[in-house]
């Protein structure tokens, strides 16, 4: 129940009710679009997989990105290479599915991570690790997508088409 508002206008209450939905709305799109990366781009190497100590699958992936513009008359193109981690299920998919040259749009996150070098300086490595990927290959019939399940868990197979 919302506090009381003055009983003086009717207006209020529904100003006061359209505040609060407009609030929660604003806070449930900034909280899920909160770092939160989508690339489109090919891929520079075959992903790298390796099995870490505890089980877990890992690939990394180097992903170009180019950006074509103008610049004093003159088409001139940047490209920036993105270091992209993929964990467990996914890192299986990426493994299967992605090749060098691959044309890929990847979504994540952000994440940093530091370690000491031999010389004991600490150094710092930011990279997007993949929740999903999806397959722009037109030469694999099309798009393909190819996510990591929401939990950890296998999705039942409940016979369903869809």
């Amino acid at each position: 129940m919302p506090p009381s508002l003055p009983q003086h206008s009717k207006q209020s209450e529904s100003d006061f009710n359209q505040v609060n939905y407009f609030s929660f709305f604003k806070f449930y799109i900034m909280s899920t679009l909160r770092n939160r990366v989508q690339l489109i781009g090919h891929l520079g190497a075959d992903p790298e997989i390796k099995t870490i100590a505890s089980g877990a699958k890992v690939a990394h992936i180097r992903m170009a990105t180019t950006e074509s513009y103008r610049s004093n008359g003159e088409w001139k193109e940047d490209t920036q290479w993105h270091r992209i981690s993929a964990w467990e299920k996914l890192a299986e998919r990426a493994e299967k599915f992605l090749s060098k040259g691959s044309f890929v749009m990847v979504e994540g996150k952000l994440v940093t991570n530091s370690f000491t070098d031999a010389q004991g300086n600490k150094k710092y490595i930011t990279e997007v690790r993949a929740a999903n990927f999806i397959l722009l290959d037109k030469k694999q019939g099309g798009t393909e997508e190819v996510a990591a399940p929401a939990d950890s868990a296998e999705a039942e197979d409940d016979g369903l088409p869809f």
